[in-house]
């Protein structure tokens, strides 16, 4: 292995830069030459490559995005696609690949291996956190206190006005971002689609809540489990109180990198790179008890990412 190919692919995440200093740093030390691929498969496809020094990742470790940018590619997902990625990595001398991204980027690595016997490696980059075989993927921290920051906002202006606050907040799968950010922003109910709700039970709890003084409440819902405009129209209907939907977005993977992003991006970056130098190929790079581990890449979507359940309650009890 002297040649390293890198790219970042899917929904991009803050850390991913971190990520990609921390390849291309640790790639150079051991003596690798490293070859930046703009715009994921897609950029692969059209040949769109850079080399990467340590000049080039200067200055990044702060910033949101990726700097290699990402897009999708349903050209790469036929087989004239895929061999035409492997030709443009043989003609330019590139050994080996790692992939910063979710399970779908994940899905294109694990061809490239299997099928085509490309030696991958991937850094799991998604701020859903739904990537099996790794407690966090770089960008879910950043993400829940991004949101996070904006409920504590909301609570004031709620406490101001006496109103009920819906805050959709990102996942369309996997409910964690709303479980995390429901548990640590006090919010009196979290809708996810792992968990079934009753609006009639979450209008008792606030009318619970209203008759011993309670001004306002928060309900965090995961954009995959409901629409938050209709659960704000049932409460109201089911109480009578004035109600507000907050969707919040995309806002959500931007941003500077939290401390914890950063650190486990340089932990994944430079753990990737030593799996390729030792011949771990078709692997992911994760971590799990704070220990970071390798595991096949079809574990991403082999094995289900589950919520914790324990914390799911924990929110409900705090929430009475």
């Amino acid at each position: 292995m002297k040649h390293i190919g890198l790219l970042t692919s899917g929904g991009d995440a803050p850390g991913m830069n971190a990520a990609i200093r921390a390849v291309v740093r640790s790639a150079i030390y051991n003596g690798l030459k490293v070859t930046g691929i703009e715009r994921g498969y897609a950029g692969l496809l059209c040949e769109e490559l850079r080399p990467m020094d340590l000049a080039s990742v200067g200055g990044i470790i702060n910033r949101g995005g990726t700097i290699l940018q990402s897009s999708r590619s349903p050209e790469f997902r036929t087989s004239e696609g895929q061999k035409k990625a492997v030709d443009i990595l043989k003609r330019n001398g590139i050994d080996g690949l790692i992939v910063i991204g979710g399970d779908g980027s994940f899905h294109g690595a694990d061809v490239l291996y299997r099928e085509w016997g490309v030696p991958t490696v991937g850094i799991p980059g998604s701020i859903d956190n739904d990537i099996a075989c790794t407690d966090y993927s770089i960008g879910f921290d950043t993400a829940v206190n991004t949101a996070l920051d904006i409920i504590d906002k909301l609570r004031d202006t709620a406490d101001s006005h006496e109103r009920i606050f819906v805050v959709e907040v990102m996942g369309r799968e996997k409910g964690c971002i709303a479980l995390q950010v429901g548990l640590s922003g006090g919010a009196e109910a979290i809708l996810m689609p792992e968990v079934d709700y009753s609006l009639e039970k979450i209008a008792q709890r606030l009318r619970a809540g209203y008759k011993r003084g309670k001004l306002s409440s928060i309900i965090v819902v995961a954009e995959g489990a409901c629409s938050a405009v209709e659960v704000a129209s049932g409460i109201g209907k089911l109480t009578g109180f004035e109600t507000r939907v907050s969707v919040l977005g995309h806002v959500q993977r931007g941003g500077s990198p939290t401390a914890l992003d950063r650190i486990l991006a340089s932990r994944f970056g430079a753990a990737a790179v030593t799996a390729l130098m030792n011949g771990d190929y078709g692997c992911m790079v994760g971590i799990i008890s704070d220990q970071v581990v390798c595991n096949k890449l079809n574990c991403a979507w082999e094995q289900e990412k589950k919520i914790d359940i324990a914390d799911y309650h924990l929110a409900e009890i705090l929430a009475i």
